[in-house]
């Protein structure tokens, strides 16, 4: 019984997770063309890391300690490093003496991507979630 609870735990973790990786991907697009941040400079690219959640279980049957998986956490959100784009504005506010301005290290495709991968990662655990939920009531069903 308690399996069943810890598969609903595992897929729960998991639609946490990628919800806040859709919500920091919805974020770096919103900020894509951002050159003025409250740190200085331009917007910099979030990226959700994720970590697999291990704790010890002790095994009723064996009575040993035993490392199981509790499903997925979020380790950090961390900044991405790669270089800003330059662009040529020589109007706009925040160019530089040449006419070249900082632009975010926001590539909206590469964002476009990661945000069906996470729509298909969210998607994955719900179907996951809904089997179990269909074998539990199906087990439910035989003690009739």
């Amino acid at each position: 019984m308690m399996q069943i609870f810890n598969t609903f735990k595992i897929s729960a973790s998991g639609l946490t997770g990628e919800k806040l990786r859709m919500d920091t991907i919805a974020s770096n697009i919103a900020n894509a063309t951002t050159t003025r941040t409250e740190e200085g400079g331009p917007y910099r690219r979030k990226i959700a890391v994720f970590r697999e959640n291990l704790e010890k279980e002790i095994n009723r049957s064996s009575k040993r300690s035993e490392i199981v998986s509790k499903g997925v956490k979020v380790d950090s959100i961390i900044e991405d490093d790669t270089p800003f784009k330059l662009a040529y504005d020589p109007t706009h506010p925040d160019a530089n003496e040449e006419g070249y301005v900082e632009m975010p290290n926001v590539n909206i495709m590469n964002e476009m991507v990661d945000m069906i991968a996470a729509t298909r990662a969210y998607e994955a655990n719900v179907t996951a979630l809904n089997a179990t939920k269909a074998m539990f009531l199906k087990a439910l069903e035989i003690g009739r």
